[in-house]
């Protein structure tokens, strides 16, 4: 069994190794390396010979990761970036900040990314942040250190750390709720137009119709206007239109504000929750260690 020493990784074999299982074609990771495809051939063979493992099923028509490939790819891909990483803070700026990657859904970053980033650059201001938000439910689907993620709780490779879970309620403009005042629950809902918010995989609608079913109200859910995010969904109900069935943390500030009210006592914990996500193996990093305890502890005592 060969035992690894640092002195003696293989290097290029491992380059290759991580440009085909990027692009899953030994020719385009060829022309992504800017060598011939027999040399990334022979890389990736000699790879899997000192392994004692094959790390791709070579298909007529495809190729695709074994077993140990796709242990090993995520990190491979993982300490390249982190070190591609270092050393462009280190020509940017001779080393004095490290860049931290940090990935937000939508409506968190918008109700809650300014208290955080403000917060966190505070307590560490030696870590540059890079933030980015995207649109989707689910694990990050670009190249992160960290990520809040809005998904069902589910097991996986990735350490997870829930921040809270979701419990939704009806919410409108004021106007709207003094207009409907007196009216039941399943009245209210009946009468006015719902706002959905969009997700992944699902039929829209989904939640209202598990918050009507839980209730037990006997209204129709599938009408009304539906929106990518639940910022959006809060924007179009606080202009005065709609109910939106939104979480009642992540609206709290809105919500104490008067911006937008809560008739109804009724919540529903719809299933879904936040989560700080990270690879396990980037524990080790101080950086990203430092940013997961920070998170824990400002949402252990609350959020802003």
């Amino acid at each position: 069994m060969v035992t690894f020493d640092r002195r003696w990784l293989p290097l290029n074999a491992l380059r290759a190794f991580d440009a085909v299982g990027r692009h899953l074609s030994f020719t385009a990771a060829a022309h992504a390396l800017n060598v011939s495809q027999s040399a990334v051939s022979r890389h990736v063979i000699g790879l899997e010979e000192l392994l004692g493992h094959q790390l791709f099923d070579r298909r007529p028509q495809s190729l695709a990761l074994t077993k140990a490939g796709a242990t090993l790819l995520p990190i491979v891909r993982g300490s390249f970036d982190r070190i591609e990483q270092a050393l462009n803070d280190v020509v940017r700026d001779g080393g004095g900040l490290r860049t931290l990657r940090l990935q937000l859904p939508p409506s968190f970053a918008q109700k809650l990314a300014l208290p955080i980033l403000q917060g966190f650059r505070k307590d560490f201001p030696d870590i540059f942040v890079d933030f980015s938000s995207l649109g989707f439910t689910g694990a990050p689907r670009m190249e992160t250190d960290a990520a809040v993620i809005y998904d069902r709780p589910k097991a996986g490779d990735a350490v997870s750390d829930l921040l809270w879970m979701s419990r939704v309620t009806p919410a409108c403009n004021p106007e709207l709720a003094r207009r409907h005042a007196g009216k039941s629950l399943s009245e209210f809902i009946a009468a006015n137009e719902l706002l959905h918010v969009k997700l992944e995989g699902e039929p829209p609608g989904m939640i209202w119709d598990a918050f009507s079913r839980h209730f037990h109200l006997g209204v129709k859910t599938t009408r009304g206007l539906a929106f990518d995010t639940a910022a959006l969904a809060a924007q179009y109900a606080t202009g005065g239109e709609g109910v939106a069935l939104l979480d009642v943390d992540l609206f709290a500030q809105d919500i104490a504000a008067g911006i937008l009210v809560t008739p109804f006592r009724e919540t529903f914990e719809d299933g879904y929750g936040y989560f700080l996500n990270l690879a396990a193996e980037d524990l080790a990093d101080p950086v990203i260690s430092v940013f997961r305890s920070w998170m824990i502890k400002h949402f252990a005592r609350g959020r802003t």
